[in-house]
């Protein structure tokens, strides 16, 4: 399939089918910590890159096969907003399914009213929010021309006001960056400002582009927590497991996620083992036949092998 990965397992989100909306890299910031690479070039208008009949048709065919979804989730290979039809799409899915709709965004569209309406039926919404000032912004997410971080809130806060699902914002915690109690005392109060049902925070456990982004020690994890839960619930989420037992083609299934995250090598390695209960030999065969495909190649981070696509 072309748009359709996963089902993909996450504390969050249990098991969740992912619809990608756009060509890969097409984003409006250039994150410090972005798993799929620099930006090279940013996008800031919002088009209809694909058919969204031809969307729409994948993932009829997606929920078809897999009956035990916990949730149906937009996220791109970039910024899910850019794509302008998500709204029709979000309801065709809602007519479909009793299966609920997440959203992820970076949610620098949303001071546009008309980006904000598409994401009305959605279940829930899922922006992010890295940082308290402009000037951890521009570190962090180091967004676009002529989207400020004021702009980002604002954004925020009008969405707040129209949607009544589930707000969950995404706080992305880089060690020694963002993760200080200025900062920390910072981003709360921007929080109150937006009143989210819940904060989810998040990790740099992916290889990043900037060899500065580390994960924060358990003491900075637990400062933060303390400090954001003054505001509302805080999330800190543990990885879900990959489940590749219903994919009717395993290289395909692993080539669309790892396309858009880079996967741990024994995170990997556990769900190919859990198709052939027993059969090492099989399991580590099968990982050397991916490999000799060319599609892949193994890269370091925080040290531990991870799978990525190789460009």
């Amino acid at each position: 399939m072309k748009y359709i990965f996963g089902p993909v397992s996450s504390k969050r989100l249990g098991q969740s089918l992912g619809v990608d909306l756009l060509p890969p890299k097409s984003c409006s910031w250039n994150c410090v910590y972005c798993q799929l690479g620099n930006t090279k070039t940013f996008i800031t208008e919002r088009h209809e890159f694909f058919p969204r009949e031809e969307i729409f048709e994948e993932i009829k065919e997606a929920v078809a096969a897999n009956t035990s979804l916990d949730w149906i989730t937009f996220v791109g290979s970039g910024e899910t907003m850019l794509y302008k039809g998500i709204g029709w799409l979000i309801g065709e899915v809602k007519k479909l399914t009793t299966t609920p709709v997440a959203v992820i965004t970076n949610g620098s569209f949303l001071y546009l009213p008309e980006a904000r309406e598409e994401l009305l039926q959605a279940d829930a919404v899922l922006p992010s929010l890295n940082a308290g000032s402009e000037t951890l912004h521009l570190q962090i997410d180091r967004p676009a021309a002529g989207l400020t971080f004021r702009q980002h809130v604002e954004g925020l806060v009008a969405f707040r006001s129209e949607y009544k699902g589930r707000l969950w914002i995404e706080v992305m915690l880089l060690g020694g960056i963002n993760d200080s109690d200025e900062a920390l005392y910072d981003l709360t109060a921007v929080l109150k400002e937006i009143n989210p049902d819940m904060v989810h925070l998040v990790l740099p456990t992916r290889p990043a582009p900037e060899q500065k982004v580390h994960i924060p020690s358990e003491e900075r994890i637990e400062q933060a927590i303390k400090i954001l839960s003054t505001v509302t619930t805080v999330v800190h989420p543990v990885k879900g497991t990959m489940d590749l037992r219903s994919a009717p083609d395993m290289l395909h299934a692993i080539t669309a996620i790892i396309s858009r995250h880079p996967i741990q090598q024994r995170e990997l390695q556990k769900a190919i083992a859990d198709c052939f209960p027993g059969e090492n030999d099989k399991v580590s065969q099968v990982m050397q036949d991916m490999l000799a495909t060319g599609r892949f190649k193994l890269v370091e981070h925080e040290g531990e092998p991870y799978w990525v696509i190789k460009e």
